[in-house]
């Protein structure tokens, strides 16, 4: 590609892969937009991981970004068969390790007594940021799956990141040395 400008999109549409032309405001462009958006905000959390202590989740954070690039390549693609070349797919096996983690990083935190607001540390808090920013991919793509056919695996698979993108905002607030920000009710 040697210029990142087309002047096709002029107009408000985009196409997709394999696909029409669609308004850029289409369900699927914001699905597919929402995850992009998520795997930025993986990127600014990766910079607040720096410090050793973070290493395995940072290197977590590292493989879910070439997963989300995957997942949004899927929401893309309104129809796989019409695509010039195959597409990487989320599996089943994505969302068992990502239970997995959060079993592992869970067995290694206190037993949570209270609600916990997002903060404790910069790490911690821009993984909270991440995770609410993976709800709302979530809800995105549960709003087009009423409508048009969805990637199989990727509800469950959105559904279990967020999960783990709390309980890795835990743990990096303890490798940190910060602390849960409890909620104390109104």
């Amino acid at each position: 590609m040697s210029k990142i400008y087309t002047r096709r999109g002029d107009d408000g549409s985009t196409g997709l892969f394999g696909g029409p032309r669609v308004s850029k405001d289409a369900l699927r462009v914001a699905a597919y937009g929402e995850v992009d958006e998520l795997n930025s905000a993986i990127g600014v959390a990766l910079e607040e991981l720096r410090d050793p202590k973070q290493k395995e989740i940072a290197d977590i954070l590292d493989r879910l970004q070439s997963e989300l690039f995957n997942l949004g390549g899927q929401l893309a693609t309104p129809d796989a068969a019409a695509a010039p070349k195959d597409v990487p797919r989320i599996k089943m096996e994505d969302v068992t390790r990502l239970e997995a983690e959060i079993d592992r990083f869970t067995a290694e935190l206190p037993q949570m007594r209270y609600f916990i607001l997002p903060g404790g540390s910069r790490p911690g808090a821009a993984l909270h940021f991440c995770r609410t920013v993976c709800r709302r991919a979530e809800r995105k793509a549960v709003e087009l799956s009423r409508t048009e056919a969805m990637p199989e695996h990727a509800l469950s698979y959105l559904n279990r990141l967020s999960d783990l993108l709390f309980i890795m905002a835990r743990a990096a607030n303890l490798r940190a040395g910060g602390r849960e920000v409890p909620w104390k009710g109104a």
